[in-house]
């Protein structure tokens, strides 16, 4: 559990386990799971859509080096 829930939010989530069919604690604790999986899912989908790097002066130069006049 991250923070404290206050009694309304956690009666609520106490019926939203209860129609589930499982524990208020086992409930919690797969939301907990569950968002922790979206974060990572986020931070690699922001990783994917970085553009790729410009290359170094080194490889630049080499490249031009390569090519035909």
């Amino acid at each position: 559990m991250t923070k404290p829930m206050s009694e309304g939010q956690r009666a609520y989530e106490a019926k939203r386990a209860a129609k589930a069919g499982m524990s208020l604690e086992k409930w919690i604790t797969l939301k907990d799971r569950e968002r922790e999986q979206e974060a990572r899912e986020r931070e690699k989908a922001a990783k994917a859509a970085e553009p790729p790097k410009k290359p170094g002066i080194l490889s630049r130069l080499l490249d031009r080096a390569h090519k035909p006049l």
